[in-house]
Parts: structure tokens; sequence; C-alpha cells
């Protein structure tokens, strides 16, 4: 962040030749830069450069409010967030301003009288475009106070009339004026705040209790909306509606790729390495989840979505699959911090951690209510056995399956080392091939390298096993493979 001007006058503010925009303006000149120089619009959004992102850039180019509509989970908010990056970085304000007025257009009665008392010398300060933006989170007890604006009865008690417009507290959106605000869930709004809203995008002034304060309002307006609930007459007003200039439908991710990218960009898999030795990871430091594991947990999170027992109108959030992966980490940590291992590494026994944790995040229709288990287990199952068709297709494992055919039995769990997990194996053939067809880009040397081996090795034991060519015994905590 650049250090904001040292201009402190309307007068120094006029001499640099300064242009005031207003918001939409300034979005619509910062995205015409973007676009030309080939930067991203909006920085750490995936999966919708094709789709959602062209069509939100062509309603910010029209200078349009808009909604995005899409289920839970599909980056709606995180992608309303960036806009604030189309802002300027600094922008004056008149000193004392309670919503953020222009140097050049004061629109309060008491900015406009410091005005014209006080000409160039009128004081200013700067504000960051990270303070212009707002946001409210619909819930039905939301009140036109909250949003808009209502009398503050101190300011009455101070002596001013209540037709005195220095009486009104402002509410969210006018202090948001010159930037953006966003409202989350706006179906759910009482239909009394929806008309308020309605005033703000038509007329862009506000009421406050009875009398009517000519605030033109500048600034850029979007929601966020359940499609089922937007496009439900009895949860919106149709003339609301009508005022925003677009509609913009997100979606999750399409492409693999896509699921992966936002997975790695997403899940915090950073834990404190100050107790690392000789500047290597420890346990408490930054855990491994190899990109097989990662990939089984994206076929998951997708197969959830997709599963026919899972409610389609609520939608499978792509919190799951981080939340995943940062449970199958914290699960490494835990048995690395049992055993001593030098570097946590999760495993596939980990993968089991995630059915547990991720039953609060789907909701199921009733006629698999008491099953939710058994079918997240399935799925887990199912998206395991896919990854490893997609990873290990044309290996021959059949040298590892043949060390199991004179009786040897190999244990896994929560308190199984990745050095006594391997072990149990003895030489393992062809372990250079595994290696390099599960995880092509990690380098298999240093502290890491006995843990990815081991998620290596485990991995193919359990396709085998899916694709039933060896048995598996869980009890507990305990795995154990054997013929």
């Amino acid at each position: 962040m650049t250090a904001a001007p040292e201009i402190t006058t309307l007068g120094a503010l006029r001499a640099t030749g300064h242009l005031h925009r207003g918001v939409k303006a300034e979005i619509r000149r910062n995205l015409i830069i973007r676009l030309a120089s080939g930067e991203p619009s909006f920085p750490g959004i995936v999966g919708f450069d094709d789709t959602v992102v062209p069509e939100v850039e062509r309603a910010l180019l029209a200078g349009h409010d808009l909604v995005l509509l899409g289920e839970r989970g599909q980056g709606k908010t995180r992608l309303i967030r960036t806009l604030i990056g189309l802002l300027d970085e600094w922008t004056p304000v008149i000193v004392g301003s309670e919503i953020n007025e222009h140097p050049y257009a004061p629109i309060t009665p008491a900015s406009i009288g410091r005005a014209a008392e006080l000409g160039e010398d009128l004081p200013i300060t700067w504000r960051h475009r990270s303070e212009r933006y707002g946001e409210k989170l619909a819930t039905p007890d939301t009140s036109v106070g909250d949003l808009i604006g209502d009398i503050d009865p101190i300011k009455v008690a101070e002596g001013r009339s209540l037709g005195d417009p220095e009486t009104v507290h402002y509410g969210l959106v006018p202090r948001t004026n010159r930037g953006i605000f966003a409202i989350n869930e706006l179906p759910d709004l009482a239909e009394r705040i929806q008309v308020a809203m309605l005033n703000v995008l038509e007329e862009r002034d506000i009421q406050v209790r009875g009398y009517q304060l000519r605030l033109p309002l500048d600034l850029l307006l979007v929601a966020s909306a359940n499609p089922e609930d937007y496009t439900n007459r009895g949860r919106i007003i149709t003339p609301l509606k009508d005022r925003f200039g677009a509609e913009v439908r997100t979606h999750y991710p399409r492409e693999m790729a896509d699921e992966l990218q936002l997975i790695a960009q997403e899940a915090a898999l950073l834990w404190d390495t100050e107790s690392s030795t000789n500047g290597q990871a420890s346990a408490h430091g930054a855990p491994v989840v190899p990109t097989h594991l990662v990939e089984a947990i994206a076929r998951f999170a997708r197969s959830v979505r997709e599963a026919p027992q899972v409610d389609q109108r609520s939608g499978v959030s792509a919190r799951l699959a981080i939340a995943a992966v940062e449970t199958v980490a914290a699960s490494a940590v835990r048995r690395a911090a049992i055993t001593g291992e030098p570097v946590a590494v999760s495993r596939v026994v980990d993968l089991a951690s995630i059915v547990p944790a991720s039953r609060g995040k789907v909701e199921f229709d009733d006629a698999d209510e008491g099953r939710e288990i058994e079918v997240l287990n399935h799925l887990l199952r199912r998206a395991i056995a896919d990854t490893s068709r997609s990873r290990l297709a044309g290996l021959d494992l059949r040298p590892l399956q043949q060390k199991f055919d004179s009786g040897l039995l190999v244990e896994s769990g929560d308190t199984v080392s990745a050095d006594r997990f391997l072990e149990q194996l003895g030489s393992i053939p062809g372990l250079s091939v595994l290696l390099e067809r599960l995880e092509p880009d990690s380098v298999h040397e240093g502290p890491a390298t006995v843990g990815i081996a081991a998620a290596a090795v485990e991995f193919a034991l359990e396709g085998l096993y899916l694709n039933k060519r060896l048995a598996k015994e869980t009890m507990g905590n305990r795995t154990i493979y054997g013929s």
C-alpha cells in the first residue's frame, strides 16, 4: 500500500488538477486499464474466466448495479470483495464528513455550509479503497435504521429539532457513499426494507422517519442471492429486481483443474514453524498433503455435489473440499505428534477423517436422513478408486501385490508412523515409478521423503483393495491390508 497524498486543503487539491469521478466511472476506468494490460480483473477468482467474469466486467463497464445468483459456496462474496481492487487506491474526502463527501461536491447541509465558509481552505483527508466497502448479511431482523439511518436521540437531546437533517444517524448505505455496498442473501430482507433499498437504487436518495433528505448517493450496489429464493416472487419484490442492471449466475468449478487450483489457493496448511530444527519443517510445521490425496478429495467433493441423495437446492459449498484438505492435514499432524515423525505427511488412512467432518456441510433429502455417513463413505471410496484409476492406469502393481501372497499383513492407522509402515513391507519393487505416477512434482529428498513414499505405497494398497485384489480390515483406528 502506498502512502496517502499529503494534500490537506481543497485549494491544494484543485492545484493538482485532480478530477472528480463518480464511483462507477472510477471502477470503469480502472477496469479498462486492467483489461488493456492483460492483468486479471478479479485476482484470486478461480473457474469463472469464461463464464462469470466476462458478465461482471460488462455490468461494471455499463455502470450497472448487479446481483450474483448462485448456491452456497460458489464464491459470490469472494468475487464481490475483489471489486474493491477496482477503486482508486486513495480518494479525497471532506474532514469530518460522515458519508465520505468529495471536496468538490459536498451534499450534506453541514458540509455545504463548511465549504461555503472556508472556501479553498476546506480541510480534506484521504480514504483508502479498503475503507470504501460496506457489507451486510441480510437477516429478517435487519431494520431501515441499520441500512439507511434513523433519528439520533442524543442529537435531539442536544436541542436540535426533529426536522433538522443534523439529527440523522446515517446507516450503512449512506456511510458507504462513494464506495461499494454489498448485501448478501438479499431475499432475506423484509419487504419494507426492500422498498427502502428500491428508493436508493431508483432515486439515489434516502428517507428517514417521515422526512426526506435529498442526498445524491454515489455508490455501486451489489447483492447476492440463492436463485431459488430470488426467483420466488414471495421472497423479493419485483420492482427491486428490475432496478438491478445485471443478473449474473455463478457456478461451482466445472473442471477438475479449477477445483484443484481453488483448494491449493484457499486451504490453510501452515502451522507454527518456530519449533522446527535446522530450518526443516517439523511435525509442528507445515504439513504435506500429497497431490494424489488432494485429487481424491476434489473428486469426493464433486461426487457429493452430484449425488442424488443430496438436496440440490442447497448445493455443496466449495468450502467442503477446502475444509477436507485441512482436516486431512490435521490428521497427519496429530499422528506425527504422537509418533515423533519429523514431517507430517497425510496418507490415505487420513481420508476417513473427512466423512464425519463433512456431514454438517451437506444437506440430504428427507428420504436419506440417517444414512449420511453411509452415503459419504461410499462416495469417498468411489473418489479414491477413480483417482487410483486415473493416476495408476497401466502401472503393473503385481510385484507389490505378490508380497502379500505369502500371508504378509501390513498395518496402518493413526499411530503408525511412515517408517513403521514401510518397514512392514521391506523392499518395495517399482517404488520410484509409483512415486513418479502419484507425486511427479515432489522432491523425493529431505525430511518428507519417507512420508511421501509411505503415502504413495499406502495409496497403491488402497487401490488394490478397491479393485478387489487385496483384503482390508478396519478396526477402530487400525487398518490392516492382507491377501
